[in-house]
């Protein structure tokens, strides 16, 4: 076991001594045990435990992970320490006694306007991208993020797995914007996105760029993305000496903003989620 997961669960002990719980501990091997495809979606899939918090409303990961060291999460009966994975359809997860319930899979397309933040959690109280649909669908999370400023698709759902897939940088699945930029975006600019920039936080580049126009003191652009860095595409282009006005995706993987206005959302089809899987490649 990880030094720092004994640590914890040491921790975890320690304040649930009066309970008679005794910390979790996974096994490190189980004969026959079945690896799970992520591709696989009928099959049970295993997550860390603050990967499932988060994706059921608890916040953060970091604000989840407080919860596990905090020794208020248990799963099978013993209290859970970081490190833990768990799968809802197996496992019986608790969060301060009460039970975590598997639900029925959720898949949103919804074209999030600007002002709305992409998370579950905002300590300023300000608006969300998830209020925007009914609360009656459960709680949903969204698969990546637009920033403030930007608008679009953008997937909300309960699935970590398909999130997980669409988010990871080795599974390539391509994202969409259109995006207006100041000023007149020459060829070399365009050949410069398409080489990349090195960045803070590591290489960004753009798959393939488009002009589609141009306006007294702006260019129409198409770009496409098969990374999620933060504010990659303004980025980019402020690297270049651009600022870009106006941001709105359109397309992710196999799925496409269509007819959707600001504000409206509409549920997933059965062959867009298979084609949402089956989006990108792996990387080797």
């Amino acid at each position: 076991m990880p030094k720092h997961t004994a640590k914890h669960t040491a921790k975890a002990a320690v304040k649930h001594k009066k309970s008679g719980k005794k910390p979790y501990r996974r096994p490190l091997s189980r004969k026959g045990m079945q690896h799970h495809s992520l591709f696989d979606k009928d099959a049970p899939v295993e997550h860390r435990l603050q990967k499932i918090l988060a994706a059921n409303g608890f916040g953060s990961r970091r604000e989840c992970e407080e919860l596990i060291e905090q020794g208020r999460v248990e799963i099978d009966g013993r209290i859970a320490a970081l490190g833990c994975k768990g799968d809802l359809s197996r496992n019986e997860i608790k969060v301060d006694g009460q039970r975590l319930k598997k639900t029925k899979p959720v898949y949103i397309a919804l074209f999030k306007p600007k002002g709305f933040l992409c998370t579950n959690r905002d300590q300023q109280g300000r608006q969300r991208a998830v209020d925007l649909v009914p609360s009656t669908l459960g709680h949903l999370f969204p698969i990546g993020r637009l920033d403030m400023d930007s608008e679009g698709l953008l997937l909300l759902t309960n699935d970590g797995a398909l999130s997980e897939h669409l988010t990871h940088p080795r599974y390539g699945v391509p994202k969409v914007y259109r995006v207006l930029a100041a000023g007149e975006v020459t060829q070399e600019t365009v050949a410069q996105l398409r080489k990349g920039e090195y960045l803070a936080d590591g290489f960004a580049k753009a798959e393939n760029v488009a002009v589609k126009g141009h306006h007294k003191h702006s260019t129409v652009l198409e770009m496409t993305l098969t990374e999620g860095m933060n504010r990659e595409v303004r980025r980019l282009f402020a690297r270049n000496g651009h600022k870009v006005l106006m941001l709105l995706r359109t397309a992710v993987g196999p799925v496409k903003l269509g007819k959707l206005l600001p504000g409206e959302w509409r549920h997933l089809t059965k062959p867009e989620v298979e084609q949402l899987y089956a989006a990108g490649k792996v990387h080797s």
